[in-house]
């Protein structure tokens, strides 16, 4: 094995790192590539179209064809990315970036003296380059400003490049890349918390959705075994009927919260205003009608009771998703601390009228409850996806009424709606 020389390391493992790292972020994408193409065709035509304006139309002091031609010539194979390899295309955008942006507008705006006209030029050049990949086009800026500003000192008068003209630029494209780095690292945050409220809400459904699954496929199985065993046993058919009961159940569960996920991911893209006037009463009844309880002895966990009904200003379809989010909140709470009950308490005859939904589960711990209406906050970790009790205060807000929760760990959990009076 032959050994590298130094110098060969240094610029494989520090210069030219990033842009041969480059092919693992999302610059080789082929939405990405396809936005390449789109500037390369903006740039093949513009590089000749201004040299006419600038040297025949609007004259400058200075323009050269050769690097124009350079410079059109360098934008073509971009017009094909599809053709590049990752890597080759990671270093070939460096290479034209480099050129096509720092490098040319900085040495255009060098030779022509700092003029009016390529102040602004070099201005939107560095806007562009600062669009890609932050590491890449701070590499790109630097590379191409240092070749820009040593080719002018060969050619052109070094002493300028200390002006008054030149200097005052630098903290403008500063301010400006600063400004661009900071709103696309923003932007990179905000897209990475779509990603995890994503991951979060299909991993609730894929929670929600495998215990189910697994109790139909476990009572297939046993179905599918009985089949095979002689008629002589007159157990089996009892057998087989709490096993189609279970699956049947099941079923019923899972097209529950398939239906419960549909109305949230509805809610949150309609307008929540209130547009109708609802009964408590009735929405409660519908959902204790609709709920998939998994035994008698769950459904007789959860008692309503009626002090006096009220109607409000609302919307019926989303009070049933903020009670079958509460409902099922408070059953969880049930399963995980083994005891307890629910009573849901309709109270109009308040001055403000109230729903409340009380169990007598686990509990919220205090340091907890300030969060819980966060949304992709879920409490105990990793039991949901956070959006359900953030999408109640949402509706609710939306109607002005008021949600709350008052609680102690290992004891209670009591959510308080509280509703304005409806307009007489």
């Amino acid at each position: 094995m032959q050994a590298r020389s130094p110098s060969g390391t240094f610029w494989q493992g520090t210069l030219l790192r990033p842009f041969l790292q480059f092919h693992d972020t999302m610059e080789h994408m082929p939405v990405r590539r396809n936005q390449v193409r789109a500037l390369a065709v903006i740039g093949a035509i513009g590089m000749p179209l201004y040299y006419t304006l600038w040297h025949t139309l609007l004259p400058q002091p200075y323009e050269s064809p050769i690097l124009r031609i350079v410079a059109g010539l360098l934008f073509l194979p971009a017009l094909w990315p599809a053709r590049f390899s990752n890597r080759c295309f990671s270093i070939y955008l460096f290479i034209g970036l480099t050129f096509e942006l720092p490098f040319f507008f900085t040495l255009m705006f060098l030779m022509n003296h700092a003029s009016t006209l390529w102040v602004h030029s070099l201005l939107v050049a560095l806007i562009v380059l600062f669009h890609f990949d932050t590491r890449i086009a701070a590499l790109a800026y630097l590379g191409g400003t240092v070749l820009a500003c040593a080719v002018f000192a060969l050619i052109g008068d070094p002493a300028f490049l200390l002006q008054r003209e030149v200097l005052q630029q630098l903290p403008v494209h500063w301010f400006a890349i600063a400004v661009l780095s900071v709103v696309k690292a923003g932007r990179q945050v905000g897209e990475q918390q779509k990603l995890a409220g994503l991951a979060a809400g299909l991993g609730s459904v894929a929670h929600e959705l495998r215990t189910p699954l697994v109790s139909v496929e476990a009572n297939v199985r046993g179905l599918q075994r009985r089949a095979a065993m002689p008629e002589n046993d007159t157990s089996d058919h009892a057998a087989a009927t709490e096993a189609l009961a279970r699956i049947q159940f099941e079923v019923r569960h899972m097209h529950h919260m398939i239906d419960l996920f549909l109305l949230s991911a509805s809610a949150v893209n309609q307008k929540m205003e209130a547009n109708e006037t609802v009964s408590m009463h009735a929405s409660v009844l519908a959902v204790l009608a609709r709920y998939p309880f998994a035994s008698s002895a769950e459904r007789d966990s959860v008692r309503l009771e009626l002090r006096s009904d009220f109607r409000f200003a609302g919307q019926g379809e989303l009070c049933v998703v903020i009670l079958l989010n509460l409902l099922r909140n408070a059953l969880k709470s049930l399963q995980r601390a083994g005891k307890g009950r629910v009573r849901i308490i309709i109270d109009g005859a308040r001055r403000t009228p109230r729903l409340l939904v009380i169990d007598t589960g686990s509990g919220i711990a205090a340091s907890r409850l300030p969060l819980i209406f966060d949304r992709f906050y879920s409490y105990p970790a990793h039991t949901g996806s956070g959006i359900g009790l953030a999408l109640c205060r949402q509706i609710m807000q939306a109607w002005r009424a008021r949600i709350a929760c008052v609680s102690r760990e290992h004891g209670y959990a009591i959510f308080i709606l509280e509703f304005p009076q409806p307009a007489r």
